[in-house]
């Protein structure tokens, strides 16, 4: 035991195909002392027994890139560390049996063709063509994946491992952690072997992540989100007629028909079919199923029964699967996020800790997954904007019955399709508003905005408000009369919109306003207003967007988005001075907030009465009654018209939105307000907000205060880039749409050529067109400037508008 290493920069507690990656990429990084903790043997966890398939299609924009890397670093691996692998390229075939799957082809075509995939749309004779044993008389098309194919996982594993050990990593197998404490700003790893101190620790456990993030809640920590879903795949034997054709022809592509949910793929001489069932089924989530302290390399009972449509339905599409029999039945446990994508990043709450775990597909994503996290280690920050898997996406709503639920659903849905009005049933209500009620009673149909529940259009009598009437991916059907209404009720006259949970933090201390002020790229407004400011990271790249609140120099409140509670929260204390001059607190829960908007919506405020100045000037914020009810009026306005947005103590909430209404404002949605903010050009975070663009490219020109002496993150970056020129710029596009509005990340075209990309679209009920918000090469950023948008397949015409907003172009109306 002499050599046992006791110190280390990072240890890895995983032994999987992430943890190795993980251990690979900070190898690669020049973080060679790093020390990687597996409890038996490497790829004794879910990856032993993954099937090993390496698609790189995805609809998000993040983990194809994620995909696409992993992909490009397999085909060189074996050379560069000297590992022989079994890695077949022989491409996939995904079924389409509807024009909606098809167009949703498309969309997941165009990303792939932006980030240098060749996937390409396929007609039945194609199909046929190069899958011979297949039947399609009932399918509308197909897309084939020339990347896709299969890995052999646990030689995957061992190459990784080789080529981190080869840098100067160490792996210890047959090492358990057994805990972790702290000591000043180490951390220590506890084991049966020793003690590790080190500085940096990376939660990889797969399936034991929870078990394993539970050590790290003394420390800030939380439950790991996720459940453990049993994912069954059976290998038949060899079959005569595949085996005479491969001998002629290779290997079958791999075969997904994604509306009945299976893959079905060519093994030796046999097939190996997977399917994703509704009625899956989740392990250790009972007493009377508790979670063995070691089940590696051991699988559950088979369970053929709960296949058995998907079976029946398999051999129909391709006969030859009825020719032999079962050699092999898989079921093994699969870690689930509630969403499906892993956790890569940030232990949210805990510092210098991370996670790379709850990969339900870690084979093809492992690459990009050890790639992203070793990048969070050693930068603090990722290439590609990665928010679509960072942990702290998922805050305190999360309890297990939420991730049961949401590991059922998504499992079983696993191939499904998110259309973009579409919201998912299950692990719902976990956070109301104190008006829920009174919304629902209204006619709400809700959505759900980082577990709050919100409306997102006001049906009326008579509305199709099915889960079935939102699988489109078309601007037309039940809501899209009630918003249009709802956007003329702003425009003509008051509306009020319920909205809770928006992210709210108080700073308080001996010089707040200069400390905050030394973290933004913006100038803080005065005392008595509220203003935009923006956060960089090293880059000057958009980390994310606050609205605050100055009261003085010592004190202020900030806002932000429901979905960045703990994001923005982890910029803030990160950042606060070492002395604990500063206090941070964060008080989400304990304030909620309607927005008043409209031309009419002074009238209705004195008609409530009210002692707060309703004359002062817009971005001013005061503190008073409205109905005789204590609140905050700051007059801001997401919507472009003139407003106000009442904060107030969560229990006066309800009273006063019935008397907002009883005043004769009429009830808003979520997608209404979308709608007014795109006419406005105003952006949304994690959308036109990211960590992909430069404040500088995202059209922020006018917060970025290059000459204020703070030394503001970001700063030198930004200085370079105005130097050098904005390679790209945020632009507001007028677009023909036809039937679709531009989803997020819509390819641009210009004479033949790929230019931007659209980052938001939506239909203006104000300005009565199609609006796209997106990034274009600065050259073409001129007024009238024509384009292409690449809209589910199809090309749309779209103009460039000049840089103003598309309605009330001067603002008057929000300074009335």
């Amino acid at each position: 035991m002499s050599d046992f290493p006791t110190t280390a920069r990072v240890v890895i507690i995983g032994g999987g195909v992430v943890g190795t990656s993980a251990l690979y990429h900070l190898a690669k990084a020049g973080w060679t002392d790093c020390v990687l903790l597996e409890k038996n043997e490497l790829t004794a966890g879910s990856t032993w027994h993954a099937a090993g398939n390496c698609p790189s299609f995805s609809t998000s924009w993040a983990v194809m890139n994620m995909q696409r890397y992993s992909l490009e670093l397999y085909r060189t691996l074996a050379d560069e560390v000297d590992y022989p692998m079994n890695y077949h390229v022989t491409g996939s075939i995904r079924l389409g049996h509807s024009k909606e799957r098809m167009m949703e082809f498309e969309r997941a075509r165009a990303m792939g063709r932006y980030q240098g995939l060749d996937l390409e749309m396929m007609s039945l004779s194609d199909m046929k063509d190069r899958y011979p044993f297949m039947e399609t008389h009932d399918l509308a098309g197909g897309l084939y994946d020339p990347d896709d194919g299969d890995i052999d996982p646990a030689q995957l594993t061992q190459a990784l491992a080789k080529g981190a050990r080869q840098m100067g990593a160490r792996i210890e197998r047959f090492c358990p952690a057994t805990g972790v404490s702290r000591d000043g700003d180490e951390w220590i790893v506890h084991t049966d072997k020793g003690d590790i101190r080190c500085e940096k620790v990376v939660n990889a456990a797969g399936y034991y992540a929870q078990r394993v993030g539970e050590w790290f809640k003394p420390f800030g920590g939380r439950t790991v989100p996720m459940t453990v879903m049993s994912h069954q795949y059976f290998l038949t034997e060899p079959v005569a007629e595949l085996e005479a054709w491969s001998k002629e022809n290779g290997k079958l592509p791999l075969l997904r028909d994604v509306d009945s949910s299976y893959y079905l793929r060519q093994e030796k001489y046999g097939l190996n079919l997977g399917p994703y069932e509704r009625n899956g089924k989740a392990h250790w989530i009972m007493p009377d199923d508790p979670m063995p302290e070691d089940f590696s390399f051991q699988l559950y009972p088979d369970d053929l029964e709960r296949l058995e449509w998907y079976i029946e339905d398999a051999m129909a599409r391709v006969p030859i699967l009825g020719q032999s029999g079962v050699g092999r039945v898989i079921n093994g446990p699969i870690p689930y996020a509630p969403d499906g994508l892993p956790l890569i990043g940030p232990m949210p709450g805990v510092p210098n800790a991370y996670e790379a775990c709850v990969f339900t597909f870690g084979i093809t994503q492992g690459g990009g997954a050890g790639k992203v996290l070793a990048e969070w280690v050693t930068e603090g920050q990722t290439e590609w904007d990665m928010w679509a898997t960072d942990p702290r996406r998922f805050t305190d709503y999360t309890d297990q019955d939420y991730c049961n639920q949401k590991a059922m659903e998504v499992y079983g849905h696993e191939y499904a399709m998110h259309f973009p009005f579409h919201e998912w049933p299950a692990g719902r209500n976990k956070k109301l508003s104190p008006a829920d009620g009174k919304v629902r009673d209204l006619g709400a149909v809700m959505g759900v905005y980082n577990g709050w529940e919100r409306a997102n259009w006001f049906a009326k009598p008579g509305d199709d408000t099915s889960e079935e009437s939102t699988h489109t991916w078309a601007r037309k059907g039940p809501w899209e009369q009630r918003v249009k209404e709802e956007a003329e009720a702003v425009r003509d006259s008051v509306g009020v919109l319920d909205l809770p949970g928006f992210s709210r933090y108080s700073v308080k201390g001996p010089g707040a306003k200069a400390w905050l002020d030394g973290l933004t790229t913006s100038r803080l407004p005065s005392p008595g207003r509220v203003g935009l400011v923006y956060f960089a990271d090293s880059r000057g790249r958009i980390l994310t967007e606050m609205s605050v609140f100055t009261y003085s120099d010592d004190e202020l409140s900030l806002i932000t988005a429901a979905s960045a509670q703990w994001h923005d929260f982890e910029i803030l204390r990160d950042a606060l001075p070492a002395d604990g001059s500063l206090t941070l607190t964060d008080h989400t829960t304990e304030y909620s907030a309607l927005i008043v908007t409209g031309p009419k919506s002074r009238e209705l405020f004195n008609r409530l009465g009210t002692d707060i100045n309703l004359n002062a000037p817009w971005l001013t914020f005061h503190a008073g009654q409205v109905a005789g009810i204590p609140c905050t009026l700051a007059r801001v306005s997401f919507a472009g018209e003139l407003g106000w947005e009442i904060h107030a103590k969560v229990a006066d909430i309800p009273v006063l939105y019935d008397f907002v209404l009883g005043a004769g404002a009429t009830p808003i949605g979520m997608y209404a307000l979308n709608s007014l903010r795109l006419e406005k050009g105003y952006r949304a975070w994690k959308g036109d907000l990211s960590t992909d663009y430069s404040l500088l490219e995202g059209g922020l020109d006018r917060f970025v205060k290059l000459d204020k002496p703070q030394d503001f993150p970001g700063k030198a970056a930004l200085l370079s880039e105005k130097q050098q020129g904005v390679k790209k710029r945020f632009v507001t596009l007028t677009v023909d749409a036809g039937e679709c509005d531009a989803p997020y990340m819509s390819s641009l075209w210009h004479d033949g050529q790929v230019v931007g990309e659209t980052t938001s679209g939506g239909w203006g009920y104000r300005v009565n067109t199609s609006i796209a918000l997106g990034m274009l090469r600065s050259d073409l950023v001129v007024p009238g400037t024509e384009v292409d948008v690449e809209i589910y397949g199809e090309m749309r015409k779209a103009v460039v508008q000049k840089d103003e907003p598309l309605w009330d172009s001067k603002n008057e109306r929000l300074r009335a």
